[in-house]
């Protein structure tokens, strides 16, 4: 950033100011939607932050970061998104049978999955030294996930100091608030994640790799056949299931083999075809449906796959058509 930059974006000259704030628009989106869960809700946040920036130019005072200032208008403006309820839908997307009895309901969790094709373009930016997490390893859905289970001003601080790296006090300034409450906030913030993301997991393959196209490759075959006994046999033994926002989530060998089971029984020998895709910088697929009245497959939901080692310790289903056009994926598919 250069003084005379700033101060051609304070006399109003827009492309100057998108000079300015274009490098951090990548690194904001995927911020808004760490702390909302939401891809469309983080567009539209991101986007009322940039307009407060470019109102509030006035009161950028220069003491801390020109990054930093527009973390905490992103910051506040998630947390105002949070407050308001109509951001999120009350009801799901409804399953196309009815599923057996759950190990768990859940609490409804409004979230979406991220696609790769953002990620990409998200720059390599230097963590501060407090951070603990690798940028793109902070968006896995685990992370995400465990982050919607926060109330909103801890995933906020978790985010800001862990994944960011930023000290304590910017955090405070950032949240008006004291140093005593950031570190508060952080601790029961950490114990809620550990609980929900144990830190002694197996790592995942490497993203593409060939360890990684085996393992999921299996799976998309054992899945299309609706051999059961082929996709349990690729899972971890505390393996999940879950379906945000419907409340069914299924883990283990046996509670999840009665939900497939189900499942192809609900489909009254309809087949299904799974098409590759990415998300939150996991193995993922489209998945569609055959149409009992139709040569075509229409979509059923985005599949997400979470690796441990060599098995699958999770299969979460996002059923919301409104993600298609994100991941590039087609309402119908030929049959």
């Amino acid at each position: 950033m250069t003084d005379q930059m700033l101060e051609r974006a304070r006399g109003g000259d827009a492309e100057a100011f998108r000079a300015l704030t274009d490098p951090y628009r990548r690194e904001l989106h995927v911020h808004c939607y760490r702390i909302l869960g939401s891809v469309q809700d983080a567009e539209d946040v991101m986007k009322e932050a940039l307009l407060a920036a470019w109102r509030g130019l006035d009161g950028f005072e220069e003491r801390a970061s020109l990054r930093a200032w527009l973390y905490r208008i992103a910051t506040n403006r998630s947390l105002n998104a949070l407050r308001d309820s109509a951001r999120r839908p009350s009801a799901g997307f409804a399953l196309p049978f009815e599923p057996p009895r759950p190990t768990r309901m859940a609490e409804p969790l409004w979230l979406e999955p991220y696609t790769d094709t953002l990620l990409d373009e998200l720059p390599d930016a230097a963590a501060g030294p407090d951070a603990r997490y690798e940028t793109k390893e902070a968006v896995a859905l685990a992370f995400v996930t465990g982050l919607q289970h926060m109330a909103p001003r801890q995933r906020a601080v978790l985010v800001l100091r862990d994944v960011l790296g930023f000290h304590a006090a910017e955090v405070a300034a950032m949240l008006e608030c004291s140093e005593a409450s950031v570190t508060s906030l952080l601790q029961r913030a950490r114990a809620t994640l550990d609980a929900r993301v144990p830190p002694d997991r197996a790592r995942a393959p490497v993203p593409r790799s060939a360890r990684e196209r085996d393992l999921v490759t299996r799976f998309a075959e054992a899945f299309e056949r609706d051999d059961v006994a082929g996709v349990i046999a690729l899972l971890t033994d505390d393996a999940w299931v879950t379906m945000p926002p419907e409340p069914w989530e299924y883990q283990g060998a046996d509670a999840i083999a009665r939900f497939l089971r189900d499942r192809v029984a609900g489909r009254g020998g309809r087949r299904v075809r799974l098409v590759a895709t990415r998300a939150n910088g996991q193995p993922a697929f489209g998945h569609y449906l055959e149409d009992a009245h139709a040569p075509v497959g229409r979509f059923a939901g985005v599949l997400v796959l979470t690796l441990e080692g060599d098995r699958i310790a999770a299969i979460t289903r996002f059923g919301d058509s409104g993600i298609l056009a994100r991941f590039g994926l087609p309402r119908t598919l030929p049959w």
